[in-house]
């Protein structure tokens, strides 16, 4: 089976948030968002520390009023991935999240008032070295903009979001992000494909309140994945509704299913049929539970049968492959040994740690 290929990625220009590079080249980061209220230091700080021990890079916390503003040091001391700041309409706000450090800003500067305003909000993220990432969503577009395109559309989002690019230019600022994100999946490529071809500046990927874990999944794998694929994306989002330690595994994993980057383990496992003599669905939902806490980059396979076993895995590091009441172990397509279908997950996790220590 042919590897797939993975367009050349465009090189954009590079922005720095906090010690993570996006763009230029960079590999491409993954962000989540908490849902905690940001007034509360100890939920907040804890459910950062568990987005980053899943493997966020970036993580944004809403900044809805000034005293989730001024609660914003003792957040950003207490972790170790870069803050952003998610602001809407008051630039009061966008000044206090720099004052209390943090990495970036993600606002629109047409939404914050006057040009004072901008100004003074561009003078300090210059001051501090933090860039902002211009966010442009499909249900929040200027009435003059659904007007003159006649509703959303991929060049009402690219216009929209040049609008306010427009406004950071003109004050000498370029240190910017740009998202363009719709719910509709065709729609969020058009517009990324469409804005990658007018400009630069690195691109900040993902489809905006994709659903639960059963839909926003797969829509975010499609639509993130595709643009992935053809090269477009700095660094990206999994929206979810739920826990966002999820949106994690899941932007990792589309990561790794690209081979993008390289994430823990990787478990494959055939569908059943009718030649499948033990549990199989069970036996792969306790391998993958235990693999989430394995962090070397194996392949581990789960087979139904000696037919899709050793043969058609024989690339994995290591595998089970079941029989009646039983099953093999292998080895790079080398059968190890047979074993009860009782002991299956305890013997492949054997070989498992082997491997890891070797």
């Amino acid at each position: 089976m042919g590897r797939l290929i993975i367009l050349e990625r465009k090189i954009t220009r590079q922005i720095q948030v906090g010690k993570i590079k996006i763009g230029g080249g960079a590999p491409i980061s993954v962000q989540s968002m908490t849902n905690t209220k940001t007034t509360d230091t100890k939920s907040t700080v804890e459910q950062i520390q568990q987005l980053s021990a899943a493997g966020c890079d970036i993580v944004r916390v809403a900044v809805p009023d000034m005293d989730a503003a001024k609660n914003l040091r003792g957040i950003i001391s207490a972790v170790d991935v870069p803050i952003i700041a998610d602001i809407h309409f008051d630039y009061k706000l966008a000044l206090e999240s720099i004052n209390q450090g943090v990495a970036a800003l993600r606002l629109n500067p047409g939404n914050i008032g006057g040009a004072a305003h901008v100004r003074e909000v561009v003078a300090a993220a210059k001051d501090k070295k933090i860039p902002i990432r211009i966010g442009v969503n499909a249900g929040s577009l200027s009435r003059k903009i659904l007007q003159k395109f006649g509703g959303v559309t991929a060049e009402g989002l690219v216009e929209s979001a040049l609008e306010h690019v427009k406004i950071l230019e003109d004050e000498n600022f370029f240190d910017i992000k740009i998202s363009l994100k719709a719910h509709d999946v065709p729609l969020t490529l058009a517009a990324y494909r469409l804005i990658s071809e007018k400009v630069n500046y690195p691109l900040h990927v993902g489809i905006t309140e994709a659903g639960t874990i059963n839909s926003g999944v797969i829509k975010s794998a499609v639509g993130i994945g595709a643009l992935l694929a053809e090269g477009i994306g700095d660094t990206i989002r999994v929206s979810l509704t739920g826990d966002p330690v999820v949106e994690v595994k899941v932007a990792n994993e589309i990561l790794k299913s690209l081979g993008l980057k390289d994430y823990g383990a990787t478990l494959i496992a055939c569908p059943t049929c009718g030649r499948t003599r033990i549990d199989l669905p069970k036996i792969a939902a306790q391998v993958e539970e235990k693999l989430s806490a394995v962090k070397k980059n194996i392949t581990v396979a789960v087979m139904g049968c000696v037919v899709n076993g050793p043969g058609e895995a024989r690339n994995a590091d290591v595998g089970i492959a079941g029989a009646d009441g039983e099953g093999i172990i292998f080895r790079k397509g080398e059968i190890i040994r047979k074993v009860p279908e009782s002991e299956l997950v305890d013997e492949l996790f054997k070989e498992i740690e082997t491997l890891i220590l070797n």
